[in-house]
Formats: structure tokens, C-alpha cells, sequence
């Protein structure tokens, strides 16, 4: 038996980003004791590469802006696959929920009049993403971190959990490992609220970091929890291409919202080419209307450039094939351009992008203020995730939470920019409250040793695959870039039956690999067991991506079938539910989506008009 440290809380968050601090004061402010895991160190969160803003109807800059506005744009971006009673719940919250984080002490940036300033991002029809420059998420992770390290938590850095730990149909903890020294940690508790973040790590490209590997997602599904939605995958349209070091970084969608511009090989602006009937009243027909949108201009419809994330993503994926691409495989994104217009138009751009003017000059050599940036789409954001309650965000398994990206339901098939940091204010909040009442009426259920004692030799199964005679094992790094080559390719931007039927042929034959993987040496510093440990979280969430998308026999939203280009009214009313079977399998099945109240629906309509 593996010695352990034991830790107990009332409540166990695992993820230390916006929303896992969010859910962490909540639940600190409820009077319970509080345990934060994370995987990195504390402020590291992935949070803080968020750069445009948090979406939130606080009318500031337009005031024909509402919840009832902001609503209806996020049903229309997530094709009404939504969870309707999130999208409502988000869009009235979000505005209280960015005024406390001022109250916390965040600073944005101001109006004239010293309100907190809003700007435009795709998919929204007013300014509404209160910004701090292109660095809101890195403000954000600081006030949420200076205001909740002093509510009262235990902060358990640097600590991976390879699983959580059940007394019947409830969680009642997690063992997890110190990533550093490699001794195990047991955490009991009366509940547990998963924050983990996204999958990132599963494809090639990406905007997300080293710890984006499907870790809540995965504990959730072998928890006996739900997921859903998960063939939606938001592939953010620009991201870095070169050099090749730094390709998938993100390139913020404020760099559009503040007047950037699409262009090909042939310097032309190719958005105006295609834009969707749905959004063709909103949306101009000339550059000039485009610009004095950008700037204020209420009478003016917006650029081409501000359209949803996929079908942006779709257009430059056809310039690309089309053969009107960038030199290194990309399009140009034109923010310079704005000199014609402005006479400080480089220390507007140094003001208002200051890290993408530093991102693209010490890692392209490109500045941003005289020269084009060379972008193409990056995977960015996964939709799909835990199956919650609206209210509570309890899954399907009692005493496990969930909030932020490893949780679905509030964006359907598609998340508009500057959703996702009021989602993790609004369901964060939701999520700690709601755990802490759950603890306070259960307290802590029974942790069973023989649980801990098989995941803890399942977890130093490499050691011993290593040290044994025989074949030589494999290489955990090399399994994980084989499954990214395959997802890359295989479940990407553009998706059709046969490859995602191939798909899961080479991710069944890499479950195999993967329960071969060994690694040499000890469990001190040994980056190739985190690997080895990451593979399961990994081929857990590409396997329940690959599913779904072939269960979905449509194209929406994110998800773009081109044996099945158009929508399907069959699957305009239903997500797509994954859950492990008794059998160990994964199982797929349809959800009707529960009708919308009337009250609802009309606003819906009254946005239309």
C-alpha cells in the first residue's frame, strides 16, 4: 500500500482558474473549510490568457443593451442547443457578477464618465465585454486570487488527481499526487466541485496550455457522471502559425473588435465573401460602415470579421485549401490598416493590444502597429462537458459539481467571445454556494481504502511496466502525439463519417499503446509519468469527441460535417449524452432538449425583428 497524505474539507475544488476561485469564495463565504487543488501554481490558471473581456449586458457604452439581448445572442450563437435556463441565469448575473470583481478591487478600463468600459467581439450586437486592455483574464485570476486567499482555503499547488473516490453514488473525495516529489494525496470531503478547464491538449494546435488535457471531464465519466455536447469544439479563427515554436498561441478577438481586419494572399477581404442569412441584417456591406462600428458608431452594423467563431474559422480554413493563404499556411489579420484613419494609430494600438504588440514582436519579429500578423485557426475551447443542473451545477452524480469549460449546457454548439469569464463568475459562484449547502446537509461520506489503495497502483503501473523484463515499453510522449496528429486530422475543423470512423480505430489501438506506456527513474520530477497519467484523461475525452460527432449526422455550429453540410431538424431539439456503461464502454444516446417557456421564446423573437 502507497503511504498518503490525508487532507479533509467540507468542500474539495479541483482547478484553481476563475472558476475554481469563484466556487472556492463562495463556498469559503458559506462557512465552510475549503480545499483548492491545482495543477500548476496558484495565478497560473489558464484564465489568465483570456485577453478580450467579460461579456456582460451592463449597457455602458450602448444602452439599448439588456440580459434580454445578451440571451437571445447566445441562444442564436449556441444554435439553440443551449441550455436555455443557463443562457437566461448567465445574461441577468453576468452584470452583478463583473461589478463585484470591481468591488474586489479589479481595475478595467474606463468610459469617459469613469464607468467600466465595454467593447465589441463577434456574435454580440452591442460593445459588451468589459476589458482590462487584452489582459482581462490575467486581472480577473489576480482579484480573484488577492480577495479569496483571504476568505479562508487550504491551496494544494502543484497537485494532480488521477481520480475521485465514491461511497456508492456519491463523491466523497479524490486521491491525487504531488506533481514535484510524486507522494500521493487523499482529500475526503463533503463535496467536490470539478473547475479543470478544457482539452485542448488533445489536438495538435492550440491555444491552451500543458494542463488542458480533459483531466475534469474524464473524472467526471469515470465517476459514473454524464457528459454532453462533446462534439462541439471551438476552434478559435486566429492563432499564431509562425515561427512553428510558438504556433496555436492565441491571437485575441480584440484585435477585430478594435478594427482588424481578414485578408488574403491578394489583400483581399474575403469575410465580406460569405456571410449567413441569420446575421446578414446585422452585419455591413462596406469597409467604411465596418470602421465606424468599431468606433461607437450606434447607426452602423458590424464588420464581417465580428461574425461567430466557427464560421469565421470555416472562411479562413477555405482561403487556406483554396490555395489564397498566408506563405506559412495561414491568412493575415490587418490591425496597422487603421493608420488611414487614425493619427496615433500606433500608440492606439500599443494601448489598447499591448500584449499582442509584445506577443507577435519578441516571438515573430512582426510589428503589429506597421505589418500584418500572419493567423489561422487554433483549437481553442470545448463546449460540450459535465452534465449539470442550471441551478445548482450538481452533475448526474450526487456531491460532484462542476463550473466553467469542463461543465456543458450554457453554450450549445457554439460559445461567443467573452462568454466563458462570466460564465465562470456566474456558474462558479453557483457551483460553491450549492456544494457548500450539499456538505453542510450530507457531511463527509465514508472513504473506502481499497478505492484508494487499486487507484494508487493503477497510477504506478508505468513504474512497474518499466521495470519489468520483456518487451520495451512505450513512450508516453510519443502516444500522446500520435493521438493529437489523429485528432488534428481525423475530428477537426472539417469532419466527415469515415474519418472519424478511422478516428476511433487508431484511439482504440492508442488505449492499447497507452496501457503499455512505461517510464524509467523514480516518481521525483518525472515529467514522463504526468504524461503517462494525462493518457487516460486524453483518449477518455478524444473518444467521447469522436462519438458524438458521429452521432450528430448534421453540421452546426462548431461541429461541420461535410457529408452532412446543412442542418438537420431532427437534431435541432436534442444533445448528445455520453456516459460509461456497466460494461466499461462508452454509451451514446439522445437528450430532448426540455421545451422553452413562452416568455422566453419571445424575446428571442423580439431580438430577431
Amino acid at each position: 500500500m502507497a503511504e498518503y497524505q490525508t487532507f479533509e474539507h467540507d468542500v474539495l475544488v479541483i482547478g484553481a482558474g476563475g472558476a475554481g476561485l469563484r466556487a472556492a469564495i463562495e463556498a469559503s463565504a458559506a462557512g465552510v473549510s475549503v480545499g483548492v487543488v491545482c495543477k500548476s501554481l496558484l495565478g497560473k490558471a489558464h484564465t489568465v490568457m483570456a485577453e478580450g473581456g467579460i461579456a456582460a449586458a451592463l449597457a455602458n457604452v450602448d444602452d439599448r443593451d439588456s440580459w434580454k439581448v445578451h440571451f437571445a445572442d447566445t441562444m442564436r450563437g449556441g444554435q439553440y442547443l443551449n441550455n436555455w435556463h443557463m443562457a437566461e441565469l448567465h445574461a441577468k448575473e453576468a452584470p452583478a457578477r463583473v461589478r463585484e470583481l470591481e468591488a474586489w478591487g479589479a481595475v478595467f478600463d474606463r468610459t469617459q464618465d469613469g464607468r467600466i468600459l465595454q467593447r465589441n467581439f463577434g456574435g454580440h450586437r452591442y460593445p459588451r465585454l468589459a476589458h482590462v486592455g487584452d489582459r482581462t483574464g490575467l486581472e480577473m485570476i489576480r482579484t480573484l486570487q488577492d480577495h479569496g486567499i483571504h476568505q479562508g482555503m487550504d491551496v494544494h499547488m502543484e497537485c494532480a488527481i488521477v481520480t475521485l473516490l465514491k461511497d456508492g453514488n456519491r463523491v466523497v473525495g479524490a486521491l491525487g499526487y504531488d506533481r514535484d516529489r510524486g507522494r500521493f494525496k487523499l482529500f475526503s470531503a463533503g463535496a467536490v466541485v470539478l473547475a479543470t478547464g478544457g482539452v485542448g491538449r488533445a489536438f495538435k494546435i492550440t491555444s491552451n496550455s500543458w494542463e488542458y488535457t480533459g483531466d475534469g471531464h474524464s473524472l467526471a465519466y469515470h465517476a459514473g457522471a454524464e457528459l454532453m455536447d462533446m462534439e462541439f469544439v471551438q476552434f478559435h479563427p486566429t492563432g499564431m502559425v509562425w515561427p512553428p515554436s510558438v504556433q496555436g498561441i492565441l491571437v485575441t478577438e480584440g484585435v477585430r473588435g478594435e478594427g482588424g481586419i481578414l485578408l488574403n494572399k491578394a489583400g483581399r477581404r474575403f469575410m465580406f465573401d460569405d456571410i449567413p442569412e441569420n446575421y446578414r441584417a446585422q452585419t455591413c456591406d462596406n469597409e467604411e460602415e465596418g470602421w465606424r462600428y468599431t468606433q461607437g458608431d450606434k447607426s452602423a452594423r458590424r464588420p464581417p470579421e465580428l461574425l461567430t467563431r466557427d464560421h469565421t474559422a470555416r472562411c479562413i480554413v477555405r482561403e487556406i485549401k483554396e490555395g489564397r493563404g498566408s506563405p506559412h499556411g495561414g491568412v493575415f489579420l490587418d490591425i496597422s490598416w487603421i493608420k488611414q484613419k487614425l493619427p496615433d494609430a500606433a500608440e492606439h494600438i500599443k494601448r489598447k493590444l499591448p500584449s499582442m504588440y509584445h506577443q507577435f514582436k519578441q516571438l515573430a519579429d512582426i510589428d503589429i502597429t506597421k505589418e500584418p500578423m500572419e493567423v489561422g485557426p487554433t483549437t481553442h475551447y470545448v463546449m460540450g462537458g459535465v452534465r449539470v443542473d442550471s441551478e445548482t451545477q450538481m452533475s448526474t452524480v450526487e456531491g460532484l459539481f462542476a463550473a466553467g469549460e469542463c461543465a456543458a449546457g450554457i453554450n450549445g454548439a457554439n460559445r461567443l467571445g467573452g462568454n466563458s469569464l462570466s460564465d465562470l463568475l456566474v456558474f462558479g459562484k453557483r457551483a460553491g454556494e450549492f456544494a457548500a449547502n450539499y456538505a453542510k446537509e450530507h457531511g463527509r461520506g465514508k472513504v473506502d481504502d481499497l478505492q484508494i489503495e487499486q487507484a494508487a497502483r493503477e497510477a504506478l503501473k508505468p513504474f512497474d511496466r518499466a521495470a519489468a523484463s520483456g518487451a520495451k515499453p512505450e513512450g508516453p510522449f510519443q502516444v500522446q502525439y500520435d493521438l493529437q496528429e489523429v485528432m488534428q486530422n481525423l475530428v477537426g475543423i472539417v469532419r466527415n463519417e469515415g474519418e472519424m470512423r478511422t478516428a476511433l480505430d487508431k484511439i482504440g489501438e492508442l488505449w492499447e499503446r497507452s496501457r503499455r506506456v512505461g517510464v524509467p527513474s523514480n516518481r521525483e520530477y518525472n515529467p514522463g509519468w504526468h504524461t503517462a497519467l494525462d493518457l487516460d484523461n486524453l483518449l477518455t475525452v478524444s473518444e467521447a469527441i469522436a462519438r458524438s460527432g458521429l452521432e450528430r449526422k448534421e453540421s452546426r455550429g462548431a461541429h461541420f460535417r461535410e457529408d452532412y453540410p446543412d442542418k438537420d431538424d431532427t437534431y435541432s431539439k436534442l444533445n448528445v449524452v455520453v456516459r460509461k456503461a456497466s460494461d466499461g464502454q462508452m454509451e451514446v444516446r439522445r437528450e430532448p432538449i426540455p421545451e422553452m417557456p413562452a416568455e422566453l421564446k419571445q424575446i428571442i423573437e423580439e431580438m430577431k425583428l
